[in-house]
């Protein structure tokens, strides 16, 4: 299986997660948001490419969220993401975007608009699929649409948003993907909508482990995909809809991961 969006350092504060990614077979794209973390994605990308493990792909960015801590010495070094990029250290950009969820986020929307220009000139310069997060958001991201369309790629993390919000998207151009999660089978009602009915050619699958769990679980984790996915084929047969079997989808969700994220 494929996770197009997930968390391995803060996933091995709580388990170790290698094991269960080898055991289902699950290729991710891991994000980070300093170089420590980025650089234990890629030492576990390097090992998964040696023992011939299922690849993972490493992004970077300036979380949205960050903003709200912006005066801490914690803060990476905004360059950093130019300098990855350069060396050629990154399979995308990511996540950034918005989030104007909390107050304390909402009062940061300038610099977050600062930061995902940024984000999106370094994916162009460099041909980087951008992986955006819109939590309260996605109107922000409608003005950018003009740069949007002329990237290879664009994930739209934790996609909630509703069937004709995505088609006004890919309306404009966007070779845009979205990434389905813990949502589906967590009563969500419009992610549950867009999942039963919408284009599984441009369908992800996300666990964003360990932060988006499913019900009564403690934390996400790569087994939980394959339970999103039979979710996701049952909102389907129920709806009518083509491409209901779990098995035709998690192939057609795959080719469209290695689209984005090629192996090496």
């Amino acid at each position: 299986m494929t996770d197009a969006h997930c968390h391995p350092w803060d996933l091995s504060e709580l388990e170790d997660g290698e094991p269960e990614r080898r055991k289902h077979g699950v290729a991710a794209a891991a994000s980070a948001w300093n170089l420590e973390q980025f650089e234990y994605h890629e030492g576990l990308a390097r090992r998964a490419r040696e023992e011939g493990a299922p690849p993972i792909s490493c992004t970077f960015a300036l979380h949205p969220q960050l903003s709200g801590m912006a005066d801490s010495l914690a803060m990476p070094d905004p360059a950093l993401l130019y300098d990855l990029a350069a060396q050629g250290r990154l399979g995308g950009v990511g996540e950034t975007g918005f989030d104007l969820f909390e107050e304390r986020y909402r009062q940061k929307e300038k610099l977050q608009e600062e930061w995902f220009r940024l984000h999106l000139e370094t994916a162009l310069t460099f041909d980087l699929p951008l992986v955006i997060h819109q939590r309260r958001a996605l109107h922000k991201i409608f003005p950018h649409t003009g740069d949007l369309k002329r990237l290879r790629g664009v994930i739209f993390h934790s996609w909630h948003g509703t069937l004709g919000e995505a088609e006004a998207l890919l309306r404009r151009g966007l070779n845009a993907y979205f990434s389905l999660g813990a949502g589906i089978c967590n009563n969500h009602k419009k992610v549950m909508a867009f999942g039963a009915l919408g284009d599984p050619g441009r369908f992800l699958l996300e666990s964003d482990a360990p932060f988006q769990p499913l019900r009564g679980r403690a934390h996400s984790s790569y087994g939980d995909l394959k339970v999103i996915c039979e979710k996701l084929g049952a909102l389907r047969k129920e709806a009518g809809s083509p491409c209901a079997d779990p098995g035709e989808l998690e192939a057609r969700i795959d080719e469209n991961y290695f689209r984005i994220f090629p192996p090496p």
